[in-house]
């Protein structure tokens, strides 16, 4: 779609409640605002692929809080931000006083001096990460109207306990450039099920975030998992009303190759039962940590009674025509290159690793498309803005 055209389509849509706000859940979101984040990710790739500047800021601060490892989604963050001139600064707390009793409240307002964004990923421990990005945003909010801060800083979230938004709204796009548009994906089936890894306790945010978002779209969601693997009913109880809603399906079911059998798009991908995570997190409050190790080890084991839920080559043969589009949020756990036995076969991953990576590239663009929205009250002349000024990003 050329530049004018994605400016005619953000017309059209209605973006204001994104403006000054923030980004917690993708069901949070109407349809037209979920629209207008992909309308501005394209806008801004077609800029830099074209090696025009996309700087809104002269100064500022974006902040980065991972309280879990990541590479994509923290180098995805640092990119959207210098893509729109903010600098970055992660916090890590480890080096901060809140190892010396800092309280969240003093440390989220002396952090935000400078800061225009937050983002926090916030993922291991259920009920308590999407808690923490609303404290952290409450926190601000309440520094911003009290004049300790000159500007209210927005929040982006990077993953929590719940959903991982950025994530599955780049897995969208993607989908969106794959099949040539969204008025291509209702009745689109998408696999969404577990696949066995020999490592523990992967965030239940990616399968529970891709039911969220793709039953928004018509799509006939399939999730499965074995016996025992469930994620958060609430989520479940979402995905069920959305598809309702759009005239797309969510079933469920124990069976990998029943959710393979005709997809047109599959997404293996391991992560830890509900209430597995659910005690975990009780004995971490209870500081029971020679009980979380036990805990890991009986999971451990009972992954090695799924050995059989992978993503091998027989598998794929059951999609439609054999040639599903393969998704993964990554790393994934790949069979003979990162484990013995793990989520996907080695030739499957090979014939889908280009447009994995592709699937990947999106999300810098997702992030900095959100961050836009929330600080530019008229994106539409923001981007005329930076296209008529065809500044070069690098000079030649």
């Amino acid at each position: 779609m050329e530049y004018n055209n994605m400016l005619k389509k953000l017309q059209n849509l209605n973006y204001k409640d994104l403006y000054e706000n923030d980004f917690f859940l993708t069901w949070d979101k109407s349809m037209d605002e979920l629209q207008s984040i992909f309308t501005v990710a394209d806008c801004l790739r077609h800029l830099r692929e074209n090696n025009v500047s996309s700087k809104i800021f002269d100064s500022g601060l974006g902040i980065s809080i991972f309280r879990d490892n990541s590479t994509r989604t923290r180098f995805s963050f640092a990119s959207a931000c210098n893509m729109l001139g903010l600098e970055v600064q992660d916090l890590d707390e480890k080096k901060s006083q809140q190892a010396h009793g800092e309280t969240v409240k003093e440390t989220a307002n002396m952090i935000s001096f400078m800061a225009d964004v937050i983002g926090i990923r916030d993922d291991m421990y259920i009920g308590k990460g999407h808690t923490y990005q609303k404290n952290v945003s409450e926190y601000v909010k309440e520094g911003y109207e009290d004049g300790v801060l000159e500007q209210r800083p927005t929040l982006v979230n990077l993953q929590c306990d719940i959903d991982h938004p950025t994530q599955v709204m780049a897995d969208m796009l993607h989908i969106i450039h794959e099949f040539g548009g969204v008025e291509n994906l209702k009745g689109k089936k998408i696999a969404m099920t577990w696949a066995y890894s020999p490592s523990y306790g992967k965030p239940l945010s990616v399968p529970q975030g891709v039911i969220g978002l793709m039953t928004r779209f018509g799509m006939n969601v399939t999730l499965a998992h074995p016996e025992g693997y469930e994620i958060m009913n609430d989520v479940e109880k979402i995905a069920k009303k959305q598809s309702d809603e759009t005239g797309g399906k969510f079933v469920k079911t124990n069976s990998m190759d029943e959710a393979f059998k005709d997809a047109d798009i599959v997404y293996p991908k391991s992560w830890a039962p509900y209430a597995a995570m659910e005690k975990r997190t009780n004995l971490y409050g209870e500081g029971k940590f020679a009980e979380i190790d036990e805990l890991e080890q009986e999971l451990l084991q009972q992954n090695t009674n799924h050995m059989d839920w992978a993503c091998t080559e027989e598998k794929m043969k059951l999609t439609k025509d054999g040639k599903a589009l393969y998704l993964h949020c990554l790393p994934a756990d790949i069979t003979g290159v990162s484990c013995e036995n793990g989520e996907v076969d080695a030739s499957v991953f090979n014939r889908y690793r280009v447009p994995l990576y592709k699937e990947a590239s999106f999300k810098p663009y997702i992030i900095a498309a959100i961050i836009l929205l929330q600080k530019v009250k008229d994106p539409i002349k923001m981007l005329r803005i930076l296209m008529d000024k065809n500044n070069s990003r690098l000079m030649k």
